[in-house]
């Protein structure tokens, strides 16, 4: 059965473009909530060596912003998260080939460096696209007739410093606790710190992931609504920042600058927990589809 849609043909081009101009939104433009949290790192950091380091990382989102340029050369991994309101009459299928029609334009259009290739192969189409890439997760949610979409460039620094373990039961939290510090502070600085840091603890093995990943997209130290969970996010971000790695590794007070957890429940002899880590340059930006077509960007 087809699926029915009121979104005409030249929405669908529409969002395309609009897709096209929210990725180069990401590559250029850092969030307000990442910027005030560098500022205010740097503020309070009093080893001379991460006070320096968090200097350098501000004059180099000064000069982006002044000259126009991306924060970092690595345009990542094109992450998409997608909400979709039961009421908002999108087909999915037509949205998904406008998401990736409008990364391919950005990538060419600006021109991009491209950082997607063949994992067998290694060959580079030049389009930040490929098999199954961009990727994009869906979400549908009841109630709303909008649809939203937020981008997150994933960098290879930070992305390769990705840990998943399915402990056991009878580690508890404490053991989940181990599992994250560990492996942040065993990451070094080859993820860039400061880092935002998202945890995913239960569901399966890929929703695991899947939650932590979503994680690093919360504006950077917006708790998690749950009490027990905000204090588990605390006690995490005191961990890591007391293990005085610091900014880029180099030593200091910040290592991280926020941590983000996401649950799921989960089967009675199973506990599994996923780190991913995102870059001090906690790139991201959303648009809004509105019912009427409107179309804002934002973060």
């Amino acid at each position: 059965m087809a699926i029915h849609s009121t979104w005409s043909k030249d929405r669908y081009t529409q969002v395309g473009e609009a897709i096209a101009a929210l990725y180069v939104k990401a590559l250029k433009d850092m969030p307000p909530d990442v910027r005030n949290a560098l500022t205010q790192a740097e503020r309070r950091e009093t080893v001379a060596v991460g006070r320096t380091v968090l200097g350098t990382i501000q004059r180099n989102i000064g000069v982006a912003d002044q000259e126009n340029l991306l924060i970092c050369q690595d345009t990542g991994t094109p992450v998409y998260f997608v909400d979709i309101g039961e009421h908002s009459g999108v087909n999915p299928v037509p949205l998904e080939r406008a998401i990736r029609e409008g990364t391919e334009r950005a990538t060419v259009r600006h021109p991009l460096r491209s950082s997607v290739v063949s994992p067998i192969t290694r060959k580079n189409d030049q389009t930040n696209t490929g098999y199954r890439v961009p990727v994009i997760h869906w979400e549908f949610v009841p109630g709303r007739d909008d649809v939203q979409i937020v981008i997150v460039p994933k960098g290879s620094g930070s992305e390769n410093m990705t840990y998943f373990r399915m402990l056991l039961p009878a580690d508890g939290v404490q053991g989940i606790k181990r599992f994250v510090v560990e492996s942040v502070v065993g990451s070094g600085g080859n993820p860039c710190p400061p880092v935002i840091v998202g945890v995913g603890i239960g569901g399966s093995a890929d929703l695991c992931m899947l939650l932590a990943k979503k994680a690093i997209i919360r504006a950077c130290g917006e708790p998690n609504p749950d009490p027990e969970v905000q204090a588990l996010e605390e006690e995490l971000l005191a961990a890591i920042n007391a293990s005085g790695l610091g900014p880029m590794g180099l030593g200091g007070m910040t290592t991280a600058l926020a941590v983000h957890v996401e649950y799921a429940a989960t089967h009675i002899s199973q506990n599994p927990v996923a780190v991913n880590i995102q870059c001090w340059a906690a790139r991201r930006a959303r648009l809004v589809i509105a019912p009427n077509g409107d179309i804002t960007m934002g973060f």
